[in-house]
Parts: structure tokens; C-alpha cells; sequence
């Protein structure tokens, strides 16, 4: 199901618009943003109309989420602060938090993408969203509870944590749509279980995930579990919030672009370069209709790799693959390069674990090492001969020699929002 047309506009109908778009936004930039203006001045844009086409796009300098922090709180913002009508900021657990302001046109926006992404994974104003998002100066929460009331839906704000109640309203109030981070899909599926209840009797029919990298196992694992059909949503509060991208449920091959409101490009990470169609690299960004944080050429740290083929749905939007993961996780081994969802792919895949792990990285004498901490299912297995049927799969992957912890079910650590895949104690 398409929200609007533009969903389905011919190719060049979306260029043209989004080149109007970005050369508005570079005079916003140009005439609100100091730090902003010297840079364009310095790639050669003194106007707007130097932006002759989007070929054009990566003459224009980048943005960094540093560039956030140096200019904290409001250095980047293009409209007074008294225009602003909400603030969001991620956690600050890296430095200074990213602090992110909205006007009224600006809220609507993410609404409106929002709930493109809504619709398109299959919900209906007569549904019930269950939303264990967490609400506050993440965006998480905020962004489907719009959405979702924008097209009629009952929405039960349940924030994330508690998740014993979360069990219980699911099974009372009957949800029909679950909205949370992955991993705490399966944390929730699990206090079903511990209520007495079966995770698949509840009436689930929608799962709506982000905010972390996941694999298809994951996928495989959360739907076998919750009885539901689980689509990927894609975002960042810099850009918006979730809905930067959302699967369509139809054919979920690719997460689409809400093109019209952003630029996609993919970059070669070490070197900035643009890449082709198909190959991986890092996703960058450009708002096309932000007023108060309009970012030209955002770098998200995020890895992906985009497709202009029409989807198998009708959507004409560009699609990006689901993040293989962050830059900033990618994990350097003795030399290997690993990111956490490599792991994961191949531990969803070993018969007789459950689906929570967790990476431990040492450096104890030279050398670095990893020790997998993962649950067993059920308490029966021969534990000995899973961990080395563990290890062995880990090294045929990925080339490296890791040590396997089998732990009880319940031991490896739970969170509530982002899983924590990675303790480095280098």
C-alpha cells in the first residue's frame, strides 16, 4: 500500500524535484549558517545556482556528527530558537550529546514519512500499536506515535522497560502491532513466555524494528517467536528520526528512500569518494526540506550499499540494504575487520543456541582476542560439543579463532532499547 504518488513518480520527476529542493536548501544554508556558508564558499558555492545539477552533489563539502558537537547546542541550527517546537539529543555516551531541533513544518515532516513507512509496512487505522519505543529525548517513541495516530491508529504508549507489563498489555489489550528495537522483541517475547502466556497465541500480525542492526536471522528468529511479520525501519535524529527509509511489506527487499525529503549517496568510508549502485559503503545524507538543522552531505557511520531498480511493490524510490552495521563498531582483529552482525548471522544459524549474544574483546598479551558469550536453548544440550560446533562455524566464517562461553538461558545481559553486542575492554 502507497501512502501518496510520489512513492511511484517516474525518476525524473523525483530528480527534478529534488534538485529544486537541495538548491533551496543550499540558500537556507548560505545565508543561516556561518560555519556552513565558508565551506560551500570554499567548494565553490556562493549561490544557490551554483548547483547546476545533482552531478553536482559531491563537489559539496561534507558534515560530520563532530561537527554537531563542536557547534553544540544550537551552532548549526538555520532558524532562530525560538522557532523551535521540540528538541531531541541522542545519549551523549561518545561526548557531548547531538542535539536536534524541530520547527512545526518540520514535525510534520516526520510525520508524513512516517507514516508513508506505516502504511507501507501493512498497518490500518483500525489496528492497535503497541509502541516499546522508548519516548524522551530519543526519537524512537515519538516518531511511530505520530505516524500511527496520523493514520487513525489506537496507539498504547508503552515507552520501553517494565517489560513483565509490556507482556501483560500485550496480552490484554490485544496488540496488533509491536514497535521496538529487535533485541527487545525477543526480551519481550521471552516475559510472554515467563507469564504463563505463548508468545505466537497473541494476536501480533506487524512487527516494526530499527534503531540497531539486525540480520535475517534475527528477522527468522523474532517472527518464529512473536507469530508476526517483522519489517525494518531505518533513521537517525539527525536527519529526522526513524523514517529516513522503511521496507514495504510486500516484497521487504530493501529498505525505501524517502527520496523526496532525502538525498541518499554512498561513500567509499576512508576516502569519501562516491560509489556506484550496489557497492557498500557508508550512507550519506542530505535534507532536502528540514528547517532547522538542514544538513548538507551528512555522514552517518552507517554501512549499506543502495538500488535504483524499481521495487517488486511499485515504488520507484531508491532502496538501501539494511545496515550491515556502524563504522564506528567495526571491530579490527588481528587484522580482520568483523562487524557484530557477522557473528550474529552465523550464531542464528547454529542449531541449539538461543538468540542472545554478546561480544567480549581483550587484548590480555599481543594479541587481540574474542570470547562469544551465548545462550544455550534448553538446559539438556551437550555443551562441550556446541561450543565447538559454535567456534567452528565462527572461524569457517570469518577466518578467525574465537573462544565460545555457553551461558543459561537469561545470563547474557538484556537491554531495554540498543543492544549492547560489544564490550571492549582493550
Amino acid at each position: 500500500m502507497t501512502y501518496n504518488d510520489i512513492e511511484t513518480a517516474p525518476r525524473d520527476q523525483l530528480e527534478a524535484l529534488q534538485l529544486e529542493r537541495l538548491r533551496a536548501t543550499v540558500a537556507r544554508l548560505l545565508s543561516a549558517v556561518p560555519i556552513t556558508r565558508e565551506r560551500l564558499n570554499a567548494a565553490g558555492v556562493a549561490t544557490a545556482e551554483d548547483v547546476a545539477s545533482l552531478d553536482d552533489l559531491p563537489r559539496l563539502p561534507f558534515t560530520l556528527k563532530s561537527d554537531l558537537r563542536e557547534h553544540y547546542p544550537f551552532g548549526l541550527l538555520a532558524v532562530p530558537r525560538e522557532e523551535l517546537i521540540r528538541i531531541h539529543a541522542s545519549s551523549g555516551t561518545r561526548g557531548k550529546p547531538t542535539v536536534v531541533g524541530y520547527t512545526a513544518r518540520d514535525l510534520e515532516t516526520w510525520t508524513e514519512v512516517m507514516a508513508r513507512g506505516l502504511a507501507g509496512a501493512g498497518v490500518r487505522p483500525d489496528m492497535l500499536i503497541h509502541n516499546a519505543y522508548g519516548y524522551g529525548l530519543f526519537t524512537g517513541g515519538f516518531g511511530f506515535h505520530q505516524a500511527a495516530e496520523r493514520l487513525g491508529a489506537t496507539v498504547l504508549p508503552a515507552s520501553g522497560g517494565f517489560s513483565a507489563r509490556q507482556a501483560m498489555l500485550l496480552r490484554d489489550l490485544g496488540g496488533q502491532v509491536l514497535c521496538s528495537t529487535p533485541s527487545y522483541a525477543l526480551h519481550i517475547a521471552q516475559a510472554v513466555r515467563e507469564s504463563g502466556a505463548e508468545p505466537a497465541e497473541l494476536p501480533l500480525e506487524i512487527g516494526l524494528f530499527g534503531a540497531e542492526p539486525w540480520t535475517e536471522g534475527m528477522r527468522r528468529e523474532i517472527e518464529r517467536e512473536l507469530g508476526l511479520v517483522a519489517v525494518n525501519f531505518y533513521g537517525l535524529s539527525e536527519i529526522i528520526g526513524p523514517g529516513v527509509s522503511a521496507e514495504c511489506r510486500e516484497a521487504r527487499n530493501g529498505l525505501h528512500v524517502q527520496e523526496d525529503h532525502f538525498l541518499a549517496e554512498v561513500v567509499d568510508p576512508d576516502t569519501g569518494a562516491p560509489l556506484g549502485a550496489g557497492e557498500e559503503g557508508e550512507l550519506v545524507f542530505t535534507t532536502l526540506t528540514k528547517e532547522a538543522l538542514p544538513l548538507v552531505r551528512y555522514r552517518t557511520g552507517d554501512i549499506a550499499s543502495l538500488t535504483y531498480e524499481p521495487c517488486a511493490c511499485g515504488r520507484t524510490l531508491v532502496r538501501m540494504s539494511p545496515v550491515r552495521g556502524r563504522r564506528d563498531d567495526m571491530l579490527i582483529i588481528r587484522g580482520v575487520n568483523l562487524y557484530p552482525s557477522e557473528i550474529e548471522r552465523v550464531l542464528l544459524e547454529v542449531d541449539g543456541l538461543a538468540p542472545h549474544y554478546q561480544l567480549v574483546v581483550e587484548r590480555p598479551r599481543d594479541m587481540d582476542e574474542v570470547t562469544v558469550h551465548c545462550e544455550v536453548a534448553d538446559g539438556g544440550v551437550d555443551r562441550e560439543a556446541l561450543a565447538a560446533r559454535v567456534g567452528a562455524a565462527l572461524h569457517q566464517d570469518t577466518g578467525l579463532t574465537m573462544a565460545v562461553e555457553l551461558m543459561a538461558p537469561g545470563a547474557v545481559p538484556r537491554s531495554e532499547g540498543k543492544a549492547i553486542r560489544v564490550v571492549d575492554r582493550r
